[in-house]
């Protein structure tokens, strides 16, 4: 392979954002010089591979930790954030597949309903004022909520079936949910990327440092993993897109906006069905309530999931600790991550959750057993002979300053930039790949404020994603919304 000397924006990490933000790019300005460097062998193995998330095209349809109850109200204005970001990210595939460059979207995203299942009169009362409080917004048309065990047996018959009529349960329904494998999708976008655009994707290139240079903005150290040569690359831009391993390379980059981040890493694990039988009885993602005081990371689903070809059956998730920052990372990442200017938030951090901390504690000592009575909660009579253990990614949550806490623990994500924007890092998960397109227009702004204020680069933008920077009414979700579904075989 050859490297050029110098780039116009060099992403680090080979996942679901380094390759949106490098395709948006290509697609507003094709002239620019863009490389992507992989520490691993194969893109999309870390945090985008198909079985290392949930697959949930995180739309808001089903996950209750976005519908919060405060006093006597539902807060919607999460879930109607996330619902209108997903949309952008279908509007961005969708583009794809009518230029053509995407064949066969059945491969990463197929149309799938998405429940919310809750047990008890206090559940039961939050789910039903959850309804009426999202039934008559048009990002939510189609909603429907039910008290019936015989409509349940005709949702969600694995976990309907084996129930009584005295027991308390609601649920409700969204048909036009989404099943993702972000691994395929990741896959599409970077070979769009090399065959139509010429951008070079390079694996087993581990960045080592980034470090400013009067020359160009950027001066990066690179090694090969395999022969352990090392070289030196100048770029433009530079985008840290590298999941938990982000962190660890941004504290080496000499911007003040780093200081005082830290990480707290977590790794996950879910219940696998082997059964065939059981698997073809559930066709969807069924969501319900995190535990009190557990975090939202840990509400507990059972989703049907297509992974290269075939139907599978998950249940989860499990959380486990780890000081792992990646799945493939070192033992050694946390304490790596421990400054001088951190130290304080993190103390401060895991003070203020000890909550976090014992729910950890209960999950990393389960048994394969303890998991199972978990899932028996969802499906009563489930056999430990039809299912297994998978473990899935690894998760690092931001750790931040806080004038009043001193530190604080902050679950999604968070794009940290230089003041010029010349260098952007992604840092924390979940909502994560679902909302990648939202969120690397976010870093394409920052990096290229010169394009915004353009109006031509205004209108490519505009034209690949029609939500971006415009205010949208019913008539025009609908349509949008008609216009990706048929694009994308929905």
């Amino acid at each position: 392979m050859k490297f050029k000397d110098e780039y116009d924006l060099i992403c680090v990490g080979g996942g679901i954002m380094s390759a949106t933000l490098a395709l948006i790019t290509k697609l507003v300005k094709p002239e620019l010089d863009i490389l992507i460097l992989e520490r691993l062998d194969k893109v999309a193995q870390e945090s985008s591979a198909a079985w290392n998330n949930a697959g949930t095209g995180h739309s808001a349809l089903c996950e209750l930790n976005y519908t919060p109850e405060k006093g006597n109200t539902i807060d919607c204005s999460k879930a109607l954030e996330i619902c209108t970001q997903f949309e952008v990210s279908k509007q961005f595939w969708s583009f794809l597949v009518e230029l053509g460059f995407i064949e066969n979207p059945k491969d990463f995203i197929n149309p799938i309903p998405h429940h919310s299942w809750v047990k008890g009169d206090e559940n039961v009362a939050f789910l039903k004022k959850r309804f009426e409080a999202l039934k008559d917004n048009f990002m939510f048309e189609g909603i429907e909520y039910t008290e019936s065990l015989e409509k349940m047996k005709e949702w969600f018959p694995l976990i309907a079936n084996n129930r009584s009529e005295d027991e308390v349960m609601a649920a409700t329904r969204m048909e036009r949910g989404t099943e993702m494998n972000f691994g395929a999708l990741t896959e599409k976008l970077f070979s769009i990327l090399e065959t139509e655009f010429n951008t070079p994707v390079y694996c087993n290139e581990d960045v080592l440092d980034v470090d400013p240079d009067h020359n160009v903005d950027w001066h990066i150290e690179v090694k090969n993993t395999k022969t352990g040569d090392k070289r030196f690359l100048n770029a433009e831009h530079v985008f840290i897109g590298a999941g938990g391993g982000s962190l660890l390379l941004l504290q080496k980059v000499e911007i003040d906006v780093k200081d005082g981040y830290g990480g707290f890493p977590v790794s996950g694990q879910w219940l696998v069905c082997k059964n065939k039988d059981i698997i073809n009885q559930h066709l969807g993602k069924v969501y319900s309530k995190a535990g009190p005081g557990d975090p939202p990371m840990s509400t507990p689903h059972l989703d049907t999931r297509f992974i290269d070809g075939e139907r599978q059956l998950i249940f989860g998730p499990f959380a486990g600790f780890s000081p792992k920052f990646l799945k493939e990372g070192s033992s050694l990442d946390l304490f790596k991550s421990i400054k001088n200017k951190n130290i304080r938030p993190m103390l401060s951090a895991f003070w203020h959750n000890l909550p976090l901390t014992n729910y950890l504690l209960h999950q990393v000592t389960a048994s394969f057993e303890d998991k199972m009575n978990n899932l028996r909660q969802f499906v009563k009579d489930a056999k430990s002979d039809d299912w297994k253990i998978l473990t899935a990614g690894q998760r690092v949550q931001i750790i931040k300053n806080d004038h009043y806490e001193g530190g604080k623990l902050q679950f999604g994500t968070e794009v940290v930039s230089s003041k010029d924007g010349s260098i952007t890092c992604l840092l924390g998960a979940s909502p994560g790949a679902s909302t990648a397109t939202h969120v690397m227009l976010e870093v394409f702004e920052k990096a290229f404020p010169d394009i915004i204020n353009c109006e031509e680069g205004r209108r490519k933008l505009q034209n690949i994603v029609p939500f971006w920077k415009n205010d949208f009414d019913k008539e025009e979700f609908k349509a949008q919304l008609e216009k990706s579904e048929k694009a994308l075989g929905l």
